[in-house]
């Protein structure tokens, strides 16, 4: 039986910082789909674009030029396209946005329109959403960032995040727990250590304490973990998010109240890394169009380590095959809003895997209650899943989920619990 598009509706609503973003809901018969689009706060330069409107409302960040956009522009275009055509209906999206980087019609509106698609497509096969992306069976490791620094939280820590990353674990469930507990535990510290403020929460659910140096927010994270009577290395590892874009300055790279040319600020990780065996994945560890550094540090540790690129490809193929050509990389970050539909998201995460590099699947600052990244997470049996700290509902959403499609799952569930 053929299905189509046959209503759509979309509507300005808001996400985790109180900002407006588009929700877009496509229907066929009696079901239908709903995506809400994320947003970031400290995005990458290449990032397709989210249009805003830039006028009074909400200081300029309201969506309604772009809700008109979807209404009037896209969907005569879609109304009757065939849902189960995925591919075809994010290649005519492209087409009609006609830009490199989805400055016509807004990678928001875009992404908006192909998710909620997806979704249906899903309802309509009578499949949950994870079943219908791929064969997957295997729950990522979760990425927990339970110190905020950078954009995230406003203070004199430069790290944008600080993560907790449970490996050491037989299910995804018991991971999660761990992860809780340690978070926990690290609140206690922090309160002891700093004061009520320092358990004041940044934009992603970790804690944003008074901390300016990247060796006391690891410190903080040992003590917690191991207070919480686990091991370290055998159970839990450590992840950062430098975002180092947003302290980079005209060569330079301003941290710990230091100012470091780049060959300093590589032998800088150098010896965080050799000071602390814990730390396993780094994230965007230098400015977001410095290959040779990136490259520097996988030639080092090969896959000892997992050197992330977020802000480096934003889930774009072209910067990804730049990644490649360079051995910039081990590990991509992959983020739909950065791209704008699922059909390239998919072709980012394709390419990766045929280098045998693995992938975060990740939320953005500003996020929704939505929770499409943990089913797109299993579903493509991705490593690890980037969702937050485990606090505030639109980061928790993402870790519940995951725990009901463990729960489906049953016996067939394995947990990626591998480096």
């Amino acid at each position: 039986m053929s299905h189509v598009i046959e209503k759509l509706f979309a509507r300005e609503v808001l996400d985790s910082r109180g900002n407006p973003t588009v929700e877009v809901e496509i229907h066929s018969g009696t079901k239908f789909g709903r995506f809400i689009v994320p947003s970031g706060a400290s995005t990458g330069e290449h990032e397709a674009i989210e249009l805003r409107d830039g006028n009074d409302r909400f200081h300029g960040k309201g969506v309604l030029n772009t809700i008109s956009k979807i209404k009037q522009e896209i969907f005569p275009k879609i109304k009757g396209f065939q849902v189960s055509d995925q591919e075809g209906l994010d290649n005519l999206l492209i087409d009609l946005d006609g830009t490199v980087n989805k400055g016509n019609l807004g990678a928001n509106a875009m992404l908006g329109i192909s998710i909620a698609n997806l979704k249906l497509a899903a309802k309509i096969e009578d499949k949950r959403l994870f079943e219908y992306i791929g064969s997957g069976t295997r729950l990522p490791c979760p990425m927990l960032n339970v110190i905020n620094g950078g954009k995230h939280a406003g203070g004199n820590l430069a790290i944008q995040e600080f993560m907790l990353m449970p490996i050491g674990f037989d299910r995804f469930s018991e991971a999660l727990r761990a992860g809780c507990e340690v978070y926990q535990e690290l609140k206690k510290y922090l309160k002891k250590k700093y004061g009520g403020s320092a358990i004041n929460v940044g934009d992603e659910g970790g804690f944003a304490p008074p901390i300016d140096q990247t060796k006391d927010a690891l410190n903080a994270l040992i003590e917690s973990i191991e207070n919480s009577g686990y091991s370290i290395e055998d159970q839990f590892y450590i992840g950062i998010d430098a975002a180092a874009s947003e302290f980079y300055n005209e060569g330079k790279y301003f941290i710990d109240g230091k100012s470091l040319e780049t060959e300093d600020f590589v032998a800088y990780y150098e010896e965080i890394i050799d000071a602390y065996p814990i730390l396993l994945s780094l994230e965007d560890p230098f400015y977001e169009n410095d290959f040779t550094s990136f490259s520097k540090l996988v030639s080092k540790y090969q896959r000892s380590k997992s050197i992330v690129g977020d802000d480096l490809t934003v889930t774009n193929v072209n910067r990804i095959n730049m990644a490649i050509e360079n051995n910039a990389m081990n590990y991509l970050l992959l983020k739909v809003n950065q791209i704008g539909t699922y059909t390239e998201s998919l072709q980012a995460f394709n390419l990766t895997k045929s280098k045998d590099w693995g992938v975060v699947i990740s939320h953005r600052s500003g996020e929704t209650e939505d929770t499409f990244i943990a089913d797109m997470a299993v579903g493509l049996d991705a490593e690890r899943i980037k969702t937050g700290a485990p606090a505030r509902s639109e980061r928790v959403s993402k870790y519940n989920q995951l725990l009901r499609i463990e729960e489906y799952l049953g016996d067939n569930a394995t947990y990626c619990n591998k480096l």
